[in-house]
């Protein structure tokens, strides 16, 4: 990749016309190789009664169908591919509620590009050539560790390949390797604080500077945690299987103000979730990713469930995306009002007197719905104070249950917040 004297990609500064024809150029490359090399897209667009030489304008990919998960898994595991298989290096995956795994497939070029992405991610957070990275993502079919590994060797780092869980471990090799920057979930990296806490050390005296997290939507709130616990900057990185993997979309240090969307690489909208129609800039709704230079399995406007805005950009020229307030699939609908995790992790985040540590567990009593949270705290002002915020502030009422410390299960990657015990 071409790096300018700043020591970023010269493309992340581009004049946005010059961002535009690129992508212009590429997603007419894109689409017109799926429509030749994968019988799925190619009848896709028949039906929806568009070709690849339809797109004139980057405003015309509207015209094209979406791709959801279901579609991977009804053409899994390989169905989706643009390559001989025999070109493929490498597959990852992911399982779902219907037992049928996504497959995502990468050629030698596919890792060569994310590994770009993911380096320049790691610079976008403040992270140089010779810093020791500690990856604490998961390893092995989720996208997670093998990404951010591979990413961090490509900037000229040592990696430290961790993995989850082990977590008095973990706290160990922090301790005496010194690594400059952590790479994990930001559920877990608060149960690392935790830990060093009770080893009698004082998280902000480790060698960390950087956490650089993802693979699940947090807060604000919970960044202001993670950054008070271990006086280190904490960012925001995003990506998904189905699109890359980490490294779609990064944080930059110097403003940490939302992720900014690597747009050489890959197209973003945002659209209704309900009617799919695309909104402008700005407007809160689903996200949606167009691959740019996918070999192995380009996708065509990917519907992630994801709920953001799109924003100009401030650090880079790339535009952002608002940080993640929820997803579809995550929204919980209690008397009919739409309540995020995210919401009411804002709200326990901001009482010293609570832990970040809840679960929300609905129930249904007498064809009502039931909100419980769980949080661990001490004071039993806390529950009555938090359940006074949750409705003025959210619009819902919820019983406050507060546990002792320590009682709620500690994330060894992805947190599991909603327990839905109403069906």
């Amino acid at each position: 990749m071409a790096k300018s004297v700043k020591g970023f990609d010269a493309i992340e500064t581009a004049s946005r016309d010059k961002i535009a024809s690129l992508q212009l150029a590429r997603l007419r490359k894109t689409l017109a190789r799926v429509y030749e090399r994968v019988p799925f897209y190619r009848e896709a667009f028949k039906r929806a009664g568009v070709h690849p030489r339809d797109l004139r304008d980057l405003g015309d990919l509207r015209r094209f169908p979406f791709t959801i998960k279901d579609d991977l898994r009804q053409n899994y595991p390989f169905g989706l591919l643009a390559t001989p298989r025999t070109d493929v290096v490498r597959v990852h995956a992911s399982s779902g509620t219907t037992g049928t795994p996504t497959v995502v497939a990468y050629t030698r070029a596919d890792i060569a590009t994310w590994s770009d992405l993911v380096a320049r991610s790691i610079y976008a957070a403040g992270g140089r050539q010779g810093d020791i990275v500690h990856v604490a993502y998961g390893y092995g079919l989720f996208t997670g560790g093998l990404g951010a590994h591979y990413g961090a060797e490509r900037l000229g780092c040592t990696v430290i390949p961790m993995s989850g869980g082990q977590t008095e471990k973990q706290a160990k090799f922090i301790t005496d390797l010194k690594p400059d920057i952590i790479m994990v979930t930001p559920s877990y990296m608060v149960a690392l604080g935790e830990t060093f806490r009770r080893q009698g050390v004082d998280p902000r005296e480790t060698s960390l500077r950087i956490g650089i997290h993802g693979a699940e939507p947090w807060s604000n709130e919970m960044r202001r945690e993670i950054e008070s616990m271990f006086g280190i900057d904490a960012v925001d990185i995003y990506g998904l299987s189905e699109v890359m993997g980490p490294g779609v979309a990064s944080e930059c240090v110097e403003s940490k103000d939302g992720p900014t969307i690597w747009e050489d690489h890959f197209y973003p909208e945002i659209v209704d979730p309900v009617s799919g129609e695309p909104l402008p800039d700005g407007s809160f709704g689903e996200l949606v990713f167009t691959s740019l230079t996918k070999e192995a399995l380009p996708i065509i406007r990917y519907r992630t469930r994801d709920l953001t805005r799109l924003l100009p950009g401030t650090a880079r020229t790339m535009r952002r995306m608002d940080r993640i307030s929820g997803r579809t699939d995550d929204m919980m609908i209690i008397r009919g009002v739409n309540v995020f995790p995210t919401q009411i992790e804002e709200l326990i985040c901001q009482d010293e007197r609570l832990s970040p540590h809840y679960e929300l567990h609905l129930s249904r009593e007498r064809a009502l719905d039931e909100l419980l949270v769980r949080v661990e705290g001490e004071a039993p002002e806390a529950a009555d104070d938090l359940s006074a915020r949750i409705k003025d502030l959210i619009g819902v009422s919820a019983k406050i249950e507060l546990m002792p410390t320590g009682s709620l299960a500690r994330s060894e990657g992805k947190a599991k917040r909603v327990f839905d015990h109403r069906n």
